[in-house]
């Protein structure tokens, strides 16, 4: 059974700080990719309450909705397309401060001004991005970046 987290206060900064352990013992002892990822969206929310977080794995040349957390989302994102589908094949974190100003923006809900994506990449390459959504302008920063990089490198992902 699933221990309530505790949700911290405090900067940014501090309130990743206590969430990263918590994250930790959610993952330990759970082999399950698609229970980790729910895990990993679910804890997020709740600390930062986002409009959107969640995962969209790489399947076959798209990228297609994992767990998440907030209203419906895009199902289907196509490579280079859109933020989450740049992320990808840049293979890099993008942080979107206006997502109006971000060329070829998908707007899977009319209510997001700034998104977030971090890759999961492993053996070099893209399995998964990241994403999360917020309805204020310029949420994301450098800080969410360095720690929800952190957080997607806690993912054990099985072949």
């Amino acid at each position: 059974m699933a221990e309530d987290l505790a949700i911290a206060t405090g900067s940014k900064e501090e309130q990743y700080m206590a969430l990263l352990p918590q994250i930790k013992g959610l993952l330990e002892g759970e082999t399950d990719l698609i229970a980790n990822l729910a895990n990993i969206a679910g804890a997020l929310k709740e600390q930062f309450n986002w409009l959107w977080i969640g995962f969209y794995l790489v399947k076959n040349d798209e990228l297609v909705l994992g767990p998440f957390q907030g209203p419906v989302a895009c199902t289907r994102i196509r490579k280079g397309k859109g933020v989450c589908g740049s992320s990808w094949a840049q293979a890099q974190t993008l942080i979107v401060p206006d997502v109006e100003k971000f060329p070829g923006h998908i707007a899977c809900s009319s209510l997001s001004r700034s998104e977030i994506v971090v890759p999961l990449i492993r053996n070099n390459e893209v399995v998964a991005v990241l994403d999360a959504d917020s309805i204020d302008l310029d949420t994301f920063d450098e800080t969410d970046q360095v720690y929800l990089e952190k957080i997607v490198n806690m993912v054990e992902w099985l072949p």
